[in-house]
């Protein structure tokens, strides 16, 4: 049975519209809408709206609050991405390399966070974190470092990374399996060559793994990028709420706080539409630098 051109096209159109008009209406819209929203002075519940052009804008060149969150939400771009893919990479060279009989069972550990709702993990870290019953500063009581032990959520100096460190270990596992993807693909006798060569196994890994699995190193850093500048508002909202004072402050926290809580929609909306903008110049950025020839074999 063939189909003509015009068949094949209106069949194709006929199953993306369905998704076209789902992206149009959850993703579109609420951009544009963001963007208008943006000019005006609103408290989200009213119907009534005033017109104020860049004031809300001008505000936020001038709101020093919003410059920590940048910085502090590029603070956890930086960590998660070093720490996420340093653990990533070795956990899965070392499961796939390495002849770990129970390599199964540690596939499933490692991805267990990636199940758990990020609320949930939030939670889970701040009995943790405790400063009266928490297992960090009841292990370095026990060990004697009690000088070490300080209410780690509420120390200016240590909450943004008591929170990198949820973030890292939520984040390893997913990473880890498409890495171990990428290498499991990588034909063993490049490996085989490589010894014969006398190439030592650091060698092998920088020569061999990393260009390899290159592609999937790559989509990870985009993803953690994307996902901690604009994902990082959950585990801080859970954890800390963006305290204390607005030293764990992030873009989304700060954006929740005015829109919803102090009622300021005009002004949230802004704060949305310089998350996206940050968002797209730090891909595009991110894009560039990583940017490298595929290698064949």
């Amino acid at each position: 049975m063939t189909f003509s051109s015009k068949s094949k096209y209106l069949f194709l159109a006929f199953c993306l519209l369905p998704t076209f008009l789902l992206f149009l209406i959850f993703t579109v819209y609420p951009m544009l809408g963001g963007l208008y929203y943006s000019f005006f002075e609103w408290s989200g519940t009213s119907a009534n709206k005033t017109f104020i052009g860049l004031d809300n804008y001008i505000r936020l060149w001038n709101d020093s609050i919003i410059k920590k969150a940048i910085i502090n939400d590029f603070f956890f771009v930086f960590v998660k991405v070093i720490g996420i893919m340093t653990l990533a990479l070795f956990f899965a060279v070392a499961l796939t390399q390495l002849k770990i009989k129970e390599a199964p069972f540690y596939r499933i550990v490692f991805f267990f966070p990636n199940i758990m709702s990020v609320v949930v993990i939030g939670i889970l870290w701040q009995f943790i974190y405790d400063p009266n019953m928490g297992i960090v500063n009841s292990l370095l009581n026990q060990v004697g470092l009690t000088e070490w032990a300080r209410p780690w959520l509420g120390d200016k100096t240590w909450v943004l990374p008591s929170i990198a460190i949820p973030a890292i270990w939520a984040g390893i596992g997913l990473f880890m399996l498409l890495i171990m993807g990428g290498i499991s693909n990588v034909p063993k006798s490049l490996y085989e060559a490589a010894d014969i060569d006398g190439a030592s196994e650091w060698q092998q890994f920088w020569h061999i793994t990393v260009p390899l699995v290159w592609p999937q190193i790559k989509t990870s850093i985009l993803y953690i990028i994307i996902t901690s500048l604009n994902g990082s508002f959950v585990l801080v909202q859970v954890m800390t709420g963006g305290g204390p004072g607005s030293a764990s402050e992030v873009m989304g926290t700060y954006l929740y706080q005015r829109a919803f809580e102090d009622f300021q929609f005009g002004y949230g909306a802004a704060i949305g539409v310089l998350i996206l903008v940050v968002s797209l110049i730090t891909v595009l950025v991110s894009q560039f630098i990583l940017k490298k020839e595929k290698v064949e074999y």
